[in-house]
């Protein structure tokens, strides 16, 4: 009797809580209506996208402007398509090993017809077309088949991933010294790149890992409203010039972009459809980003302050439009971003259109803001990226695996190895 009680109440208190508050209209008349807290919101978080989409590019093997542009496309394209009202679309870190290893993979099969990145891309087109199947044939719920401990294990060997790469480019260590390198190798290498570290990019470095872990444990409601990554690029880009990184020989401590229409030259080849290694790649492109977009809309849906319910199945299928789009362009492959859409929601986003105005400041800032761009030091980028996969892999998700229980630690820990 108590626990109907409890469910009634509950549920009387759900529908008076949804009378109280008017929620936000779709559409045009949702844009007339929420304009101002959507663009603002937007421009928030184009201030968070816009390192990390770079950075995401770089560690993925893309020209730093494809991330860009997928985040762009992410947000003009897939806001009209979208069926989750606060996610934001752009490019993971959780796909960055996937790319990097489709690129090196498929380069090798026939160079002379195609490189590695057109055919990264004609997987990912592939892909896109069965990720809009898949959302038509309504598998929205295809996350509750996977145990979240399976999930999270896969999300934190990505994290150890990414850091095993990035921490080499954070202390100034010329990027091609690093190719086709194992995971193990450059764990091993880190001693060696500490000896022979570049001290001012270094200092870089270590000055942006200060801003981006010590910003959250400021006490002060002003400080919490600006974004870590935008004050590492106030901080890191004045102390390049200083540094007179622009100079420097090997050139590969600043982010180079050159003209963002260059982007588009990279177009989607298939001539390696029929081997394995193609549909292997565009197996683990599906099951990755399908498994990322759904995870994060029921995450967003949970933090949404109006109760909304989105559609996973329209919210696949409009991710797979996006994919399809940002593949033809040269794009790398986007999901519902996690960090972003949570910042959004942070800053008051009301509906779709804030992703949209993510995506125009976006593409504002590349036609231009080029020079401005190319001032941003690698080794800052590299800062935000291992502080993205310190989230993936930090203690504390061991801890939960533990807490929930032995076994599932074990599938967490095997899921990592």
């Amino acid at each position: 009797c108590s626990m109907k009680w409890w469910t009634d109440y509950h549920t009387k208190t759900e529908i008076l809580f949804m009378k109280m508050i008017e929620l936000p209209n779709d559409g045009l008349q949702g844009l007339k209506q929420n304009w101002s807290t959507d663009a603002l919101s937007g421009f928030l978080v184009f201030l968070l996208a816009l390192p990390l989409s770079l950075g995401i590019a770089k560690a993925s093997g893309f020209p730093a402007s494809a991330g860009v542009l997928t985040a762009i496309v992410g947000g003009l394209v897939v806001s009209f398509f979208a069926g989750s009202p606060l996610t934001i679309k752009g490019p993971a870190a959780g796909l960055i090993t996937v790319c990097s290893g489709a690129i090196s993979d498929l380069g090798s099969i026939n160079p002379n017809e195609a490189n590695g990145l057109q055919l990264a891309c004609g997987a990912v087109f592939i892909m896109s077309l069965l990720q809009i199947a898949l959302g038509y044939f309504k598998f929205g719920s295809l996350s509750d088949f996977f145990p979240p401990s399976a999930v999270h294990g896969m999300l934190a060997a990505i994290g150890l991933i990414i850091f095993s790469k990035q921490i080499h480019v954070l202390l100034g260590i010329d990027p091609s010294l690093l190719k086709d390198l194992t995971t193990v190798e450059l764990f091993t290498l880190i001693p060696y790149s500490f000896t022979h570290a570049d001290s001012r990019v270094t200092l870089v470095g270590l000055i942006s890992l200060a801003i981006i872990f010590g910003m959250p444990l400021v006490n002060n409601t002003h400080a919490k409203k600006i974004p870590p990554p935008l004050a590492v690029l106030v901080v890191t880009i004045p102390m390049a010039l200083i540094m007179d990184f622009k100079h420097t020989e090997p050139a590969f401590d600043l982010v180079q972009i050159g003209p963002f229409w260059t982007s588009f030259s990279f177009y989607p080849s298939f001539a390696a459809i029929g081997k394995f290694v193609f549909w292997k790649y565009v197996a683990m492109f599906l099951l990755i980003n399908s498994l990322e977009t759904l995870l994060t809309v029921k995450a967003i849906d949970g933090l949404d302050r109006f109760r909304r319910e989105s559609n996973t199945n329209k919210d696949l299928s409009a991710v797979g439009i996006g994919n399809a789009v940002a593949s033809i362009l040269g794009g790398l492959p986007m999901i519902s971003e996690v960090a972003r859409s949570s910042a959004n929601v942070n800053f008051g986003a009301r509906t779709k259109w804030s992703n949209f105005f993510h995506g125009l400041f976006l593409l504002i800032a590349m036609l231009i803001l080029i020079p401005a761009i190319e001032m941003i030091p690698n080794s800052a980028l590299a800062a935000l990226l291992i502080s993205v996969g310190y989230k993936l892999a930090s203690p504390r998700e061991f801890y939960k695996s533990y807490k929930i229980g032995v076994e599932q630690l074990l599938i967490f820990v095997v899921t990592i190895i």
